[in-house]
């Protein structure tokens, strides 16, 4: 390689980083500027889900709390599981994010082809419309939340200083939806039958995260790949934090970090310079 050819590559990666940054500024300056935007949204969206139903917000307990009886009955009765907590309780903490995961990625799926006229004929930051739904599943699962709450109490699980460290792994989590939200949403709109394959991926994704059994119960090279699915080191930061009173294993945690802000970086940048093609692909 000459010296022309080293300056020119060189110069190329320097525009890039530019343009990176560009896109970043602009989408946090669009974001701000239409934050009023965002919170209606997220209310319109959160009134629509529960319209006209019985139960109202008690469909966000209802499913976490049906899959925790039928595990529980599974794992304590037909193939008893030794998790060193009571097993509701594990389970419980193991669906709860797992519900906001894959409820998010759900609804944001087909945000954009169930919001044409909005896509089409209005100027707006079009993430919104999938970040908006995001949100309303973290509504969701503040009001399942009440249900763990409850279970620590009746199982008498004692609460440490880790506890405090609960925000960090819930704001990775909500940066992991976030990026892969956007990405579906975008996805979906270019090629219908993403969110077919979507759903087997993640009717899978539930039984290769461990949602529903202890990691420490694999072993090998199977344990290291699990490892690097991001959503199972939040899984177990949770657990660790409210059931076992210590800080997550850093160096898995750490790599979920990384993982989740490179999504959501990713996953943003990439749906922005989208943006201008969407109206012609609805």
């Amino acid at each position: 390689m000459n010296k022309s050819e080293t300056i020119r590559q060189f110069v190329d990666a320097s525009e890039t980083r530019g343009t990176l940054w560009k896109d970043l500024v602009e989408i946090f300056r669009e974001i701000v500027e239409h934050r009023e935007l965002l919170l209606q949204m997220t209310l319109r969206d959160l009134l629509l889900r529960y319209k006209q139903t019985v139960m109202g917000f008690g469909w966000a307990i209802f499913m976490p709390v049906l899959n925790m009886l039928i595990f529980s009955f599974l794992f304590t009765r037909v193939v008893p599981l030794d998790t060193g907590v009571p097993y509701p309780l594990f389970a419980y903490c193991g669906l709860l994010p797992w519900n906001f995961l894959a409820s998010s990625l759900k609804f944001s799926a087909v945000s954009l082809n169930a919001n044409i006229s909005l896509v089409t004929k209005i100027y707006f930051p079009r993430e919104i419309i999938p970040i908006s739904l995001v949100f309303v599943c973290l509504v969701d699962f503040a009001v399942a939340s009440s249900v763990l709450v409850a279970l620590m109490f009746y199982y008498k699980a004692s609460v440490s200083w880790s506890l405090l460290f609960l925000p960090v792994v819930l704001l990775v989590q909500i940066a992991l939806t976030t990026g892969l939200s956007l990405l579906i949403a975008m996805g979906n709109l270019f090629y219908r039958d993403i969110k077919y394959l979507f759903e087997v991926v993640l009717a899978v994704g539930m039984f290769v995260t461990p949602v529903v059994y202890p990691l420490d119960r694999i072993h090998g090279k199977l344990k290291t790949l699990m490892v690097l699915n991001p959503m199972a080191p939040i899984i177990e930061a949770y657990r660790s934090v409210l059931l076992r009173g210590t800080l997550p294993d850093p160096g898995p945690f750490l790599l979920s970090v990384f993982v989740s802000i490179l999504i959501l970086v990713g996953g943003w940048v990439i749906f922005h310079r989208a943006e201008f093609k969407f109206a012609e692909n609805i």
